[in-house]
């Protein structure tokens, strides 16, 4: 079993999102105020629609931890759906008792929106599928739990890996790279971190920004939705997490599953992604040019994106993921309607953002955090921090140290020409 996992729960218009961390070391300093920052970055970004002026995120710890310190128990954390305070017995765990059925019966069929049962399916989102698997006649019962705002737990559990990974030396951050076709040059990336961070889409480039604006204002002048990129770039992550032994324990795999599991994205890529299939491998691998003084391993370029055969190799892992349009339009596509099968001329819609490329990006920060902590603490063990510091320490000087000669039968040999072995690509 692995040492670190991660459970979230709840509903978009359920009374609370929570989720829980399991393995977390004990020792690790954290508080409600460190979780509220990403949590924060989430709700912003040109492009979002109301539901970030009813919500204000942030976690409660309600185990886990005391006086500010994990106990190496699980952790606990719940998010409030303020909004849930709108919905009442629509959304309501309990039985209904017959007054309240009544209730939304009459209010259904005088037209309240959220007392009517969901049946006009939505293009591009869980609706059908969802309903069909669950055997689900209202279709609330599964857009509720399929909205990206259980998003919202995932990036409360990303501020937990957030802080045992920088105590290890691991910095993890994202930014907006292309938006409806915009994307940003690297040539023309003026902003720092902080100041991409603050801008409207996270983008550290400010004249493809202001491109990439327009073509949002575009969208939402014609009712409709818009999608992008983000890149996630983790700092600091040592030579030697992951494998290339078995599929399930390749790094990337693992990463790549956790960017796609992010309910919006349709395709993830590392370093150079697929513009590696229109070169020639002489301008794709990364050349080695040694190891420096302190042990370093100095590679010329970084297009593998930090990871070759499923093991992180000590350059900045670089992860992308390509986040698709909304699937809710203000002006809806046309569809069909779940219990009769016949054509409608507009799928539900009750509200949705424009685009959410910059709060996917702080998602996909979350989930690759996740998933480094997992890889660390599988690679590292440990049960207390000041264990797994020392472990992390003595595994950065392993990876700096200088490889036995090779030897057969336990006697040293000359080690073989570039033209030994068969190349290993077979």
């Amino acid at each position: 079993m692995d040492p670190f996992r991660f459970l979230t729960a709840g509903e978009s218009h359920g009374p609370t999102l929570g989720v829980t961390v399991e393995g977390i070391p004990a020792g690790l300093a954290l508080t409600a105020d460190d979780l509220a920052v990403d949590l924060g970055r989430r709700q912003k970004g040109y492009g979002r629609g109301a539901r970030q002026a009813i919500e204000t995120d942030r976690a409660e710890i309600m185990a886990g931890i005391r006086h500010g310190r994990t106990l190496g128990s699980p952790i606990l954390l719940l998010v409030r759906n303020r909004d849930w305070e709108s919905w009442g017995t629509v959304m309501q765990s309990a039985p209904l008792t017959d007054e309240e059925a009544t209730a939304l019966r009459v209010a259904a069929a005088e037209g309240v929106k959220r007392a009517t049962p969901v049946t006009r399916v939505r293009p591009g989102h869980a609706d059908l599928a969802g309903a069909l698997k669950y055997g689900h006649s209202d279709v609330r019962n599964v857009l509720e739990r399929a909205s990206a705002r259980e998003t919202a737990a995932r990036v409360a559990a990303g501020g937990v890996a957030r802080a045992l990974l920088r105590e290890l030396g691991v910095e993890v951050w994202s930014f907006t790279a292309e938006v409806g076709g915009e994307a940003i040059d690297p040539a023309s990336c003026s902003r720092s971190r902080e100041d991409a961070d603050a801008s409207p889409l996270r983008c550290p480039d400010p004249d493809a920004e202001a491109r990439m604006i327009a073509r949002i204002d575009e969208a939402r002048a014609n009712g409709d939705t818009i999608g992008g990129v983000f890149e996630v770039i983790a700092h600091g992550v040592p030579i030697g997490l992951g494998s290339y032994a078995q599929w399930d324990r390749r790094l990337d795999a693992a990463l790549a599953a956790a960017v796609m599991s992010i309910n919006i994205v349709k395709g993830v890529e590392f370093g150079l992604g697929f513009e590696q299939t229109r070169r020639f491998g002489s301008a794709v691998h990364d050349i080695i040019d040694g190891r420096a003084d302190d042990g370093h391993w100095i590679h010329r370029s970084n297009n593998a994106g930090g990871l070759t055969g499923g093991i992180s190799n000590g350059e900045p892992i670089v992860v992308r993921g390509a986040v698709k349009p909304i699937s809710t339009l203000a002006r809806p596509l046309p569809s069909a309607d779940l219990i009769t099968g016949q054509p409608v001329d507009k799928a539900h819609y009750e509200r949705s953002d424009i685009s959410v490329v910059p709060a996917a990006g702080v998602i996909g920060e979350a989930m690759v955090m996740l998933t480094l902590a997992r890889f660390v603490l599988e690679t590292l063990g440990g049960d207390r921090m000041d264990v797994v510091t020392e472990r992390m320490a003595a595994h950065r000087r392993l990876m700096a140290s200088t490889p036995p000669g090779p030897m057969i039968g336990g006697r040293p040999v000359t080690p073989g020409g570039d033209e030994t072995g068969s190349g290993g690509d077979d």
